[in-house]
């Protein structure tokens, strides 16, 4: 009667371990499925965070200013009182605001030499050939820029080297640097 009921138990422990075992293997798919879950939704979020920096950086690309043309500027006998120059919108991009407010614009002017810098100078834009009657200086469109330069805290005369840089609100500074000739005219071209 022992032998009989050892057997009887040995059999009861074989249906126990198969159904531990299948307890085992659907613990391990449940905890494998979550854990695909959470690989599959970080890599969709980290996809998603790849996609915004795309767009962002295509935006600030495509905010970018180009300087058309040459550079002007004009002056008395002794000092540089203006500089004028013509921009357009790079690649044909988002539409930046060149609206003259006189010292509060939303596009900032500032000039730079070795030795001190002007962070905002007074400018007026201009819209040039095609365009709307709008200050936004969109795809297809040019603005003449001109900047008084008796406000740059120094007086610009013969060879001196300056960079001005135009800041629009979104998109990279356009970095301009010239020198001044040897004899100021009251209209030169500067290199």
């Amino acid at each position: 009667m022992l032998k009989k009921l050892a057997r009887k138990m040995h059999r009861d422990k074989r249906g126990i371990t198969g159904l531990e075992t299948a307890i085992i293997l659907i613990a391990f798919v449940v905890v494998a499925s979550v854990f695909a879950y959470t690989v599959l939704s970080a890599g969709i979020f980290s996809s998603q965070k790849g996609q915004e920096a795309v767009y962002t950086g295509l935006e600030q690309a495509r905010s970018t200013l180009e300087l058309k043309g040459e550079v002007v500027a004009k002056a008395n006998a002794t000092a540089v009182t203006e500089i004028i120059f013509s921009v357009s919108n790079a690649l044909d991009g988002e539409a930046i605001d060149l609206t003259d407010t006189t010292g509060n614009n939303v596009t900032v002017i500032s000039y730079s030499t070795a030795t001190m810098r002007t962070e905002e100078l007074n400018w007026t834009a201009s819209p040039q050939g095609w365009g709307d009657s709008d200050a936004l200086l969109e795809a297809g469109e040019m603005f003449e820029i001109t900047i008084d330069m008796t406000g740059a805290g120094e007086t610009i005369g013969t060879y001196h080297t300056f960079t001005l840089e135009v800041k629009p609100p979104i998109g990279s500074a356009l970095r301009i640097e010239r020198t001044t000739p040897a004899a100021l005219n009251s209209v030169m071209i500067l290199n």
